[in-house]
Protein backbone atom coordinates (compact mmCIF):
# COMPACT_ATOMS: atom_id res chain seq x y z
CA UNK A 1 0.00 0.00 0.00
CA UNK A 2 1.34 3.51 -1.29
CA UNK A 3 2.29 5.82 1.66
CA UNK A 4 3.32 9.07 2.51
CA UNK A 5 6.81 9.73 3.90
CA UNK A 6 7.60 13.61 4.91
CA UNK A 7 10.46 15.38 5.95
CA UNK A 8 10.59 18.49 7.32
CA UNK A 9 14.28 20.42 7.93
CA UNK A 10 15.86 23.27 9.80
CA UNK A 11 19.23 24.93 9.04
CA UNK A 12 20.34 26.06 12.50
CA UNK A 13 18.65 24.18 16.05
CA UNK A 14 17.47 27.15 17.42
CA UNK A 15 14.76 26.95 14.43
CA UNK A 16 11.88 25.19 14.86
CA UNK A 17 9.69 22.44 12.55
CA UNK A 18 6.36 22.69 14.10
CA UNK A 19 5.25 24.58 11.44
CA UNK A 20 6.20 21.97 8.34
CA UNK A 21 5.59 19.35 10.87
CA UNK A 22 1.73 20.00 11.13
CA UNK A 23 1.51 21.23 7.70
CA UNK A 24 3.31 16.85 6.55
CA UNK A 25 0.54 16.04 9.07
CA UNK A 26 -2.49 17.72 7.58
CA UNK A 27 -1.25 16.22 4.06
CA UNK A 28 -1.68 13.10 5.38
CA UNK A 29 1.42 11.85 6.44
CA UNK A 30 1.15 9.73 9.39
CA UNK A 31 4.00 10.78 12.76
CA UNK A 32 5.72 7.53 12.15
CA UNK A 33 6.62 8.43 8.81
CA UNK A 34 7.89 11.93 9.67
CA UNK A 35 11.38 12.42 9.52
CA UNK A 36 13.09 15.62 10.91
CA UNK A 37 16.48 16.95 10.68
CA UNK A 38 17.19 19.65 13.12
CA UNK A 39 20.17 21.86 12.89
CA UNK A 40 21.40 20.49 9.00
CA UNK A 41 22.11 22.66 6.37
CA UNK A 42 20.52 22.09 2.68
CA UNK A 43 23.81 22.60 1.23
CA UNK A 44 25.44 19.29 3.61
CA UNK A 45 25.57 16.67 1.12
CA UNK A 46 24.46 14.13 4.25
CA UNK A 47 21.43 14.65 6.30
CA UNK A 48 20.82 11.88 8.43
CA UNK A 49 17.11 11.54 8.73
CA UNK A 50 16.35 12.91 5.19
CA UNK A 51 18.39 9.98 4.03
CA UNK A 52 16.48 7.49 6.22
CA UNK A 53 13.43 9.28 4.33
CA UNK A 54 14.78 8.18 1.30
CA UNK A 55 15.74 4.76 2.29
CA UNK A 56 11.77 4.33 3.93
CA UNK A 57 10.52 5.14 0.25
CA UNK A 58 8.63 2.43 -1.91
CA UNK A 59 7.33 1.81 -5.26
CA UNK A 60 4.55 4.16 -5.75
CA UNK A 61 5.35 6.02 -2.24
CA UNK A 62 5.83 9.72 -2.24
CA UNK A 63 8.17 11.99 -0.33
CA UNK A 64 6.58 15.32 1.16
CA UNK A 65 8.01 17.88 1.73
CA UNK A 66 6.36 21.61 2.65
CA UNK A 67 8.91 24.03 0.52
CA UNK A 68 11.61 23.91 -2.14
CA UNK A 69 14.17 24.47 -0.10
CA UNK A 70 13.87 21.76 2.30
CA UNK A 71 15.93 19.68 -0.12
CA UNK A 72 18.62 21.32 -1.03
CA UNK A 73 20.26 24.70 -2.67
CA UNK A 74 21.02 23.69 -6.29
CA UNK A 75 18.83 22.67 -8.69
CA UNK A 76 20.59 19.90 -10.37
CA UNK A 77 20.65 18.29 -7.22
CA UNK A 78 16.91 18.60 -6.82
CA UNK A 79 15.98 17.74 -10.36
CA UNK A 80 18.36 14.20 -10.08
CA UNK A 81 16.56 13.86 -6.46
CA UNK A 82 13.19 13.79 -8.07
CA UNK A 83 14.49 11.29 -11.25
CA UNK A 84 15.72 9.16 -9.04
CA UNK A 85 12.55 9.16 -7.30
CA UNK A 86 10.98 8.70 -10.64
CA UNK A 87 13.20 5.78 -11.44
CA UNK A 88 12.01 4.04 -7.93
CA UNK A 89 8.40 4.74 -9.00
CA UNK A 90 8.37 7.07 -5.92
CA UNK A 91 6.72 10.53 -6.57
CA UNK A 92 7.58 13.97 -4.81
CA UNK A 93 5.22 16.45 -3.66
CA UNK A 94 5.75 19.79 -2.37
CA UNK A 95 2.75 21.89 -0.80
CA UNK A 96 3.54 24.91 -0.90
CA UNK A 97 5.20 25.40 -4.45
CA UNK A 98 3.74 28.35 -6.52
CA UNK A 99 0.78 28.80 -4.30
CA UNK A 100 -0.44 24.96 -4.45
CA UNK A 101 0.56 21.43 -4.16
CA UNK A 102 2.31 20.28 -6.84
CA UNK A 103 3.10 16.38 -7.65
CA UNK A 104 6.10 15.62 -10.22
CA UNK A 105 4.24 11.97 -10.68
CA UNK A 106 1.89 14.33 -12.98
CA UNK A 107 3.49 15.72 -16.40
CA UNK A 108 2.59 19.39 -15.18
CA UNK A 109 3.94 18.79 -12.16
CA UNK A 110 7.58 17.67 -13.03
CA UNK A 111 7.52 20.71 -15.38
CA UNK A 112 6.38 23.10 -12.54
CA UNK A 113 8.97 21.36 -10.32
CA UNK A 114 12.27 21.74 -12.89
CA UNK A 115 11.09 25.81 -13.38
CA UNK A 116 10.89 26.16 -9.47
CA UNK A 117 14.11 24.18 -8.89
CA UNK A 118 15.63 26.77 -11.06
CA UNK A 119 14.13 29.54 -9.66
CA UNK A 120 15.09 28.85 -6.04
CA UNK A 121 18.61 28.60 -7.24
CA UNK A 122 18.55 31.41 -9.03
CA UNK A 123 17.03 33.24 -6.03
CA UNK A 124 20.13 31.53 -3.64
CA UNK A 125 22.38 32.55 -6.19
CA UNK A 126 20.92 36.43 -6.25
CA UNK A 127 21.58 35.95 -2.56
CA UNK A 128 24.65 35.60 -2.08
CA UNK A 129 25.88 37.97 -4.58
CA UNK A 130 24.49 40.58 -2.55
CA UNK A 131 26.12 39.89 0.64
CA UNK A 132 29.20 39.63 -1.25
CA UNK A 133 28.48 42.81 -2.93
CA UNK A 134 27.33 44.31 0.41
CA UNK A 135 30.83 43.11 2.07
CA UNK A 136 33.23 44.41 -0.78
CA UNK A 137 31.23 48.02 -0.71
CA UNK A 138 31.90 48.05 3.47
CA UNK A 139 35.01 46.74 2.85
CA UNK A 140 36.16 49.43 0.20
CA UNK A 141 34.37 51.95 2.67
CA UNK A 142 36.61 51.04 5.43
CA UNK A 143 34.05 49.77 7.30
CA UNK A 144 33.67 46.70 9.77
CA UNK A 145 32.93 43.96 8.67
CA UNK A 146 32.49 41.92 12.54
CA UNK A 147 34.58 39.21 12.90
CA UNK A 148 36.99 38.77 16.09
CA UNK A 149 37.96 42.27 17.39
CA UNK A 150 42.00 42.72 17.11
CA UNK A 151 43.22 42.12 20.70
CA UNK A 152 46.36 44.41 19.98
CA UNK A 153 45.67 47.40 18.94
CA UNK A 154 47.82 49.86 16.41
CA UNK A 155 49.04 52.10 19.27
CA UNK A 156 50.00 49.23 21.13
CA UNK A 157 51.88 47.85 17.45
CA UNK A 158 53.67 51.91 17.55
CA UNK A 159 54.69 51.44 21.02
CA UNK A 160 56.51 48.18 20.43
CA UNK A 161 58.12 49.65 17.32
CA UNK A 162 59.86 52.37 19.03
CA UNK A 163 61.27 49.83 21.53
CA UNK A 164 62.33 47.47 18.24
CA UNK A 165 63.98 51.09 17.00
CA UNK A 166 65.64 51.24 20.70
CA UNK A 167 67.13 47.97 20.35
CA UNK A 168 64.88 45.53 21.62
CA UNK A 169 64.80 42.50 20.68
CA UNK A 170 61.80 41.78 17.62
CA UNK A 171 61.05 38.51 18.68
CA UNK A 172 60.87 39.80 22.26
CA UNK A 173 58.47 42.39 21.46
CA UNK A 174 56.43 40.39 19.24
CA UNK A 175 56.21 37.65 22.49
CA UNK A 176 55.08 40.57 24.67
CA UNK A 177 52.24 41.38 22.52
CA UNK A 178 51.10 37.82 22.23
CA UNK A 179 51.99 37.32 18.91
CA UNK A 180 54.12 35.60 16.09
CA UNK A 181 57.01 38.48 14.29
CA UNK A 182 55.34 37.19 11.16
CA UNK A 183 52.15 39.16 12.51
CA UNK A 184 53.99 41.42 13.98
CA UNK A 185 55.95 42.57 10.64
CA UNK A 186 52.73 42.33 8.95
CA UNK A 187 51.17 44.69 11.26
CA UNK A 188 53.95 47.45 11.37
CA UNK A 189 53.96 47.51 7.84
CA UNK A 190 50.32 48.48 7.45
CA UNK A 191 50.70 51.36 10.41
CA UNK A 192 54.24 52.42 8.58
CA UNK A 193 54.58 50.78 5.01
CA UNK A 194 58.16 52.60 4.99
CA UNK A 195 59.85 50.31 6.60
Amino acid sequence: MAKLIGYARVSTRQQSTDRQEADLLAAGVRHDDLYVDRGVSGARASRPRFDQALAALESEDTLVITTLDRLGRSTLNMLALADELRIRGAGLRVLNLGGGDVDTSTPMGSMLFTIMAALAQMEHEIKRERVLDSISKRRDAGGNLGGRPQRVTDSQIRSALHLVNGGEPVAQVARDLGMSRATFYRRSRTLNPAT
